[in-house]
């Protein structure tokens, strides 16, 4: 006899979307539900949804609808960013919207990871990219309270975690300027590595390289997304840098931390890159000489600035043409 109903997970996307269902698991834990690995084998199907490419979005719609032929009885619930938008309302009689800001952080996360904390710092963005979905479907940015922050990062340490990672999508603007104060703080416990994601350029603070280079369990490899090296397409992105200022950024790091690496993000194909501006970016990639990059065909996305003003004018032949190019000029380089 099954005292217990069953529930599964499937995660969509990126780290915060993982912390975020380390929680989502607690939740249904402390109301006495077991996780099981299949789905077909639950009674209920939480989906934590990505939607900052199209492709992301429609592996949800995919899972939803298979669910739905194996078993009307299975109940789904649909959390993460796809929840928080408007189009989401077309899944009402499919499924059940649990935003994901109801899910407090006073929980305690069911990490999976015996290693590596994850740790949300802040939720929602303020940026406002041109072709990003996130502050849409998360909402503006709100910071936890540090003495909350640092409270989790000291019980990560009492269970033996070895390696933190704070999370936001925007850690650097963390409380107004406030994150090279945390991350010193969070530096002077007693953990073997820290890394943060993900930060932005023009948050990128002297300060915050100060507490980097102080602090040597602080991680060495900085992600810090370019997207574009072309001036006017930054500028259409809405990306608060030039070039110019960003390879300087590199560079100001490198003088006060010289064994730092940089690993990246990558937007193919945005509307108006041209041959140019896609030389460009291979040129300044070239001068920094990333150790990553996580590489992304632009697609629009519906509610998006970019997706409203401009014509998607690159083929999917040449963004995977300049995708493979900038693959193999950074992922792929020869030793």
């Amino acid at each position: 006899m099954r005292l217990k109903k069953s529930f599964y997970i499937k995660t969509f996307g990126c780290l915060q979307n993982r912390a975020d269902s380390e929680r989502v698991k607690a939740f249904y834990w402390n109301r006495s539900f077991s996780e099981v690995k299949d789905w077909k084998k639950a009674d209920l199907v939480i989906i934590n949804s990505c939607v900052v490419r199209e492709s992301a979005e429609n592996r949800v719609y995919g899972l939803i609808d298979n669910i739905k032929k194996f078993d009307k009885k299975i109940k789904i619930v649909l959390t993460g960013c796809l929840a928080g938008l408007e189009r989401a309302k077309i899944l009402a009689d499919k499924v059940e919207i649990l935003p994901i800001k109801e899910i407090s952080y006073e929980i305690k996360p069911l990490r999976e990871d015996r290693e590596t904390a994850l740790i949300p710092i802040s939720f929602g963005c303020d940026n406002f990219c041109s072709y990003c979905i996130v502050p849409y479907a998360r909402g503006r940015e709100k910071s936890r309270k540090e003495a909350e922050i640092l409270k989790e990062v000291d019980e990560a340490i009492e269970n033996n975690f070895k390696k933190v990672i704070l999370i936001g999508q925007n850690v650097n603007s963390y409380a107004k300027g406030g994150f090279a104060k945390l991350l010193a703080k969070v530096a002077k416990r007693r953990v073997e590595k820290i890394s943060f994601v993900s930060s932005n350029p023009w948050d990128f603070s002297d300060k915050l390289i100060a507490v980097i280079a102080k602090h040597k369990n602080i991680d060495r490899l900085i992600h810090l997304p370019l997207q574009s090296g072309d001036d006017e397409i930054l500028k259409k992105m809405n990306r608060k840098y030039s070039a110019k200022q960003y390879l300087a950024l590199v560079k100001k790091i490198r003088e006060k931390i010289p064994e730092v690496e940089f690993s990246t993000d990558i937007l193919i194909g945005f509307p108006g890159e041209d041959k140019k501006a896609f030389a460009n970016t291979i040129g300044l990639c070239k001068k920094i000489g990333f150790k990553l990059a996580y590489l992304n065909k632009y697609s629009p996305r519906a509610g998006t600035v970019s997706a409203k003003l401009y014509k998607d004018d690159v083929s999917t032949e040449e963004k995977k043409r300049r995708w493979k190019v900038l693959d193999k000029l950074i992922n792929k380089k020869l030793s």
